[in-house]
């Protein structure tokens, strides 16, 4: 059964549930939350609760998750007895670092995504990656003299990327960086597999029914208001010009939608933009699509496959996406046009 079929399955049982349903439930409100400290971004909570005191403690269960998971995957900030990525990149060369196991299960999806996008998402690549973002952040505070980096500098850092040597002891709860120059960036992958599981902890704690976006990694769960709606998520236009805000609004249940674009993390030199999302292989920002857009049920793999099709061409993308199971795809290619993959525009909302 396919991605649409299968919702078109839950519509289905949701109107038999609605017209089933004693009139004497308590209708639940609509409650909403935000905050910006973790993962650099904002975070954004919807849900229908009975009441706020439910839904507050909803949003403190996400928030102390979410929480866990910004420190655990920092590679920036040092925090008082907690190993991290960035106390792994710190010990790069010189030994293994016991660390939580949730940084061993994002470091071996991380492996697995690798192998599967035969080198397009590569969390070894911080070496090449830092250096891009430190001419990144000169060029934003500074943008008139705003430049590229050398790409000698970006080759000889390139020859600290092997993710073989990334090694992981999982009977001792160890990773260790054979490399000294190698450094772990987990940024394409973190945010939307951190997504992931706080909605599991939040389902596993007995709610069903909410909206979680970790800045722009939306996952849907169940349904919304009384109605037993189908969630509405809107998929960000690319043009910055356009009075048009979003491409599409998508009607979703759950489901995970991510996406990657050039209007993010960006500088300009000489009147050219340069984004975060670098090609492995020509080591610059790739330039095949504005935005790319991937549905499917695990946030981490959509966060990953988002970052993998942005690096490929078209039709490698689409033959990539055509052989998973229920991922569906939408790329912008540079000049405006919109391709789908087969299902995509089953999930527009009419």
């Amino acid at each position: 059964m396919n991605l649409i079929k299968k919702l078109v399955t839950i519509s289905l049982i949701l109107t038999i549930l609605i017209t089933t349903t004693s009139c004497s439930v308590k209708e639940q409100k609509k409650y909403s939350a935000q905050f910006l400290e973790l993962f650099n971004t904002i975070t954004e909570i919807i849900a229908y609760s009975d009441s706020k005191e439910d839904f507050s403690a909803f949003a403190q269960l996400i928030y102390d998750n979410l929480e866990e998971y910004h420190k655990l995957y920092d590679k920036y900030n040092n925090y008082d007895g907690i190993n991290n990525i960035k106390t792994i990149n710190d010990n790069a060369g010189i030994k293994p670092v016991k660390v939580d196991q949730r940084i061993i299960d994002l470091l071996l999806f991380s492996k697995n995504q690798y192998q599967q996008s035969e080198g397009k998402v590569n969390i070894a690549m911080g070496s090449v990656l830092e250096i891009w973002h430190e001419y990144r952040e000169d060029g934003i505070n500074n943008p008139e003299t705003a430049s590229l980096p050398p790409m000698e500098q970006l080759e000889a850092a390139n020859m600290h990327t092997d993710i073989d040597k990334l090694i992981i002891d999982e009977a001792s709860s160890t990773v260790y960086l054979s490399d000294a120059n190698m450094r772990l960036d987990v940024g394409a992958i973190a945010k939307g597999y951190a997504t992931e599981q706080v909605s599991q902890i939040a389902k596993n704690n007995g709610y069903k029914n909410f909206l979680l976006s970790v800045g722009g990694n939306v996952r849907s769960m169940g349904t919304k208001g009384p109605k037993k709606e189908l969630w509405s998520v809107g998929i960000q236009n690319p043009d910055k010009t356009s009075e048009k805000k979003s491409l599409y609004t998508l009607s979703l249940t759950n489901l995970s939608l991510v996406s990657s674009g050039n209007y993010e993390r960006y500088y300009t030199v000489n009147g050219k933009v340069y984004h975060h999302i670098i090609d492995p292989v020509t080591l610059m920002p790739a330039e095949y699509f504005t935005s790319v857009s991937i549905v499917c049920e695990d946030s981490g793999l959509a966060d990953a496959l988002s970052t993998t099709i942005y690096n490929m061409p078209l039709e490698e993308g689409k033959a990539l996406i055509e052989s998973l199971e229920d991922v569906e795809a939408l790329w912008v290619l540079p000049n405006g046009e919109i391709k789908y993959s087969e299902h995509f525009e089953e999930l527009i909302k009419q």
